[in-house]
């Protein structure tokens, strides 16, 4: 059967085509009369004539030409529509961009994300990093998308799956980060609201998933409001958790109505201890709030200055935050059992916790109710025994010998001056609790608002900061 080749790519060419099925070439003449209407004689010689000149071109191309040739001949090209284009306009650029591959550990760079919501200060948040990845086209140039930027042109929204919420404020994350722990407290406003909300940032199965389990398994808006009408109270320092979800499918958020300023910063802005009675009136708020999360199954674990919260401009109003140690110490009704190593030892702030977490049981109430005597002792006086030691071991080696002794605890923290009956009376009792023992918290509570009054002061009144 007659055949020819393109003159401009060399492919083996049928009798009929007006166009190069690979490049798209318009044929020469030969090509064009060549058909049922042609007769043989003129046919032949036209095609002789193709092939002859076809394969002196043939001759004259390079050694690797002549390879790549033999290649595309050796193809089965199978017939399709001409093409429009000629090949010039489809040639690759010269001097492609290089594709460079991820190695086997690709660089590292750092996640940002913009808020669309306004901010009211921006501290530093730690996210963990992202990986900077390679695309390419499907056909054509290789091309190589652009790192990511250090702050992203587009905001990346927090998406909020709270009860009642589609979409939660996103946050500024424009500084650089580097774990997935959140140092402070970001305060944001919704936006189209006045009303600015504090976001919570950790890694996603982290200790915040602890927190978020807390918060809608114990810590329910009816379940708070339930507790109030039962109990005659016009407030109860529980926070209520205005959203939650996930973020670049890494990191969990929470997101919570301003609550104030910190205990622990007002103490450190003061630098000097709290008087008496403003501890007495910490203390009776902190009571009530321990006594409706144990009553829902949950202690805290982690009660210290740094999670306690006072709403500014209503200094009656305080805040337990910090659930992320919270835990389950009475599932179904029935009290876990005192088992020692059973958890992470020494969770929580060293100085607080009680002895039963140093030893790695699971914390009972006993454990807040000490913690917060410890904290009593450290925000009036501003010292504990233990308070310079940097060893977990040697800090409990230290509380469990005062626990043993109340009164060397108290002479020690408070020296010369004349030791507060209250606080007595409170560690004393205590100090004395067994793992399981449920403790009697009108008691204790009537007790520190006894003294309260006997100071001039009352559980209502205003804090005096």
């Amino acid at each position: 059967m007659p055949f020819q080749f393109c003159p401009q790519c060399g492919t083996k060419l049928q009798p009929g085509y007006r166009f190069c099925p690979s490049c798209g070439e318009k044929l020469s003449c030969a090509a064009e009369d060549f058909g049922p209407g042609s007769s043989p004689a003129s046919t032949k010689a036209e095609v002789e004539t193709a092939i002859t000149k076809t394969n002196l071109a043939a001759r004259s191309c390079k050694p690797t030409e002549n390879k790549v040739q033999e290649d595309i001949a050796s193809m089965n090209v199978s017939p399709r529509p001409p093409l429009r284009k000629t090949r010039k306009s489809l040639r690759l650029d010269k001097d492609p961009t290089p594709l460079v591959l991820p190695s086997a550990h690709p660089a590292i760079v750092e996640e940002t994300a913009t808020m669309k919501a306004k901010v009211e200060f921006e501290p530093t948040i730690d996210v963990s990093p992202s990986r900077g990845k390679c695309t390419r086209s499907g056909k054509g140039k290789a091309k190589m998308s652009s790192p990511p930027k250090r702050q992203a042109e587009e905001p990346q929204n927090l998406c909020d799956k709270g009860s009642g919420a589609t979409q939660g404020p996103a946050v500024n994350a424009a500084s650089p980060v580097s774990s997935p722990v959140i140092k402070s407290p970001l305060k944001v406003l919704r936006p189209n609201s006045k009303e600015s909300h504090i976001l919570k940032l950790g890694a996603k199965e982290g200790k915040i998933f602890n927190e978020q389990n807390f918060l809608q398994r114990a810590a329910k808006p009816a379940a708070v409001d339930k507790w109030l009408k039962q109990n005659k109270m016009d407030f109860l320092g529980i926070p209520s958790c205005a959203g939650f979800g996930l973020h670049a499918d890494s990191y969990r958020f929470l997101i919570f109505p301003d609550m104030g300023r910190s205990l622990h910063s007002v103490i450190e802005k003061e630098n000097k201890p709290l008087s008496e009675i403003v501890v007495l009136q910490l203390a009776c708020r902190i009571l009530d709030v321990l006594r409706f999360i144990h009553s829902n199954e949950y202690v805290h674990a982690d009660i210290n200055a740094e999670n306690i919260y006072i709403k500014p401009g209503q200094d009656a109003q305080v805040y337990l935050v910090g659930y992320c140690h919270a835990f389950r110490y009475c599932p179904g009704g029935k009290h876990v059992e005192y088992r020692e190593a059973s958890r992470t030892p020494h969770e929580g702030a060293l100085p607080f916790i009680s002895v039963d977490a140093h030893k790695g049981a699971g914390p009972s109430r006993r454990s807040d109710l000490q913690s917060l005597g410890y904290c009593m002792l450290h925000w009036h006086m501003g010292t504990l025994p233990w308070i310079e030691l940097a060893q977990p071991e040697q800090v409990a080696v230290q509380k469990q010998r005062y626990r043993e002794d109340v009164d060397a605890l108290l002479r020690h923290c408070f020296g010369k001056k004349r030791v507060s009956s209250a606080f007595h009376t409170y560690l004393k009792s205590v100090m004395a609790l067994e793992y399981s023992e449920e403790p009697n918290y009108s008691s204790l509570k009537n007790g520190l608002s006894a003294a309260l009054h006997q100071l001039g002061g009352s559980v209502e009144s205003p804090l005096s900061l």
